[in-house]
């Protein structure tokens, strides 16, 4: 019984802790020690968590790892690798559901901000699509594309198609490297000319590309090398631009 676990009063502590400071500082692992509390109810999880880190090098690594590899480690349960998993997913959702669809994204560090926590967890590349108005609020966002591990296809027709429904006046898209780096390859910046083209010929512009990697981003518009990919406009082109 519970009553009779060793672990009893160490857990009790630290939900009390947790109820009087939040998680002020708590360490990673103690955080991942006492979600465990509730996917693993009589065991030790200390050891389990100290493990996750190790093998995933940080809390939001642990949170993002496939369900598959949470199983990998020794001491792991399938409910509690499944309320690791739904708890990064829930991070997403509500940074999401916190970036309200009329948020105006008039610089870099916005734009960032943005969609960031859009490609949380993702573990295949993605493409995202911002359609903006002319004040830069956004009017609508979505995936338009996935592919492997390692790359995706931009479908330019189905992104001309979605800012055409969606009224765009500009653009804005993003994409992920979920096995590398934020840096733009040769085929982002071919992509970027053919949609900065096409999208001119509609009467769209193309403000800015993004790539992801983790926590971080690159701007393909604020770097000086890839600045001339974009065609300059008066109306949503003097968005405040600075690296990523």
């Amino acid at each position: 019984m519970m009553g009779d676990s060793p672990h009893k009063g160490h857990r009790e502590r630290m939900k009390q802790r947790f109820l009087r400071d939040g998680l002020t500082r708590f360490d990673p692992h103690q955080i991942i020690e006492m979600l465990l509390y509730f996917g693993i109810p009589r065991k030790d999880t200390n050891e389990i968590a100290h493990e996750l880190i190790n093998t995933f090098g940080s809390l939001s690594g642990v949170l993002k790892a496939p369900h598959d590899d949470l199983l990998s480690v020794k001491g792991m349960t399938p409910g509690a690798a499944t309320l690791l998993s739904f708890s990064g997913q829930l991070i997403r959702e509500y940074y999401n559901s916190e970036l309200a669809k009329d948020m105006i994204i008039d610089s870099t560090e916005k734009m960032g901000q943005f969609v960031l926590p859009k490609f949380f967890g993702e573990f295949n590349e993605k493409v995202l699509l911002i359609c903006l108005d002319n004040k830069c609020k956004v009017l609508h966002s979505s995936f338009v594309s996935e592919g492997s591990l390692n790359a995706t296809e931009i479908n330019v027709r189905r992104i001309l198609e979605q800012a055409i429904r969606n009224h765009a006046t500009a653009v804005v898209i993003a994409h992920n490297h979920p096995s590398g780096f934020a840096l733009p390859s040769i085929e982002d910046q071919k992509s970027t000319k053919v949609l900065t083209d096409t999208l001119s010929v509609a009467g769209i512009q193309f403000v800015d590309h993004l790539v992801v990697a983790d926590d971080d981003y690159v701007s393909l518009r604020s770097t000086p090398s890839m600045a001339h990919l974009f065609i300059p406009s008066s109306k949503v082109g003097g968005t405040k631009s600075s690296p990523g």
